[in-house]
């Protein structure tokens, strides 16, 4: 949960606005998607990733 809040945070710091945040109760992840193009999965151990978006 503590994640959570360091990434919404500074995400926050910095004027990018939060248009979605979910919780997967089955895998136990949160997923946020910020700004034109930054999506975050928090996992339930803490530790977070930006999502690839690299293959098209």
């Amino acid at each position: 949960m503590l994640a959570c809040v360091s990434v919404c945070q500074s995400l926050s710091n910095f004027y990018i606005n939060i248009y979605l945040f979910r919780y997967d109760e089955k895998r136990e992840e949160i997923y946020i998607l910020a700004g034109a193009t930054i999506g975050i999965t928090i996992f339930k151990n803490g530790h977070w990733e930006f999502d690839d978006d690299t293959e098209a």
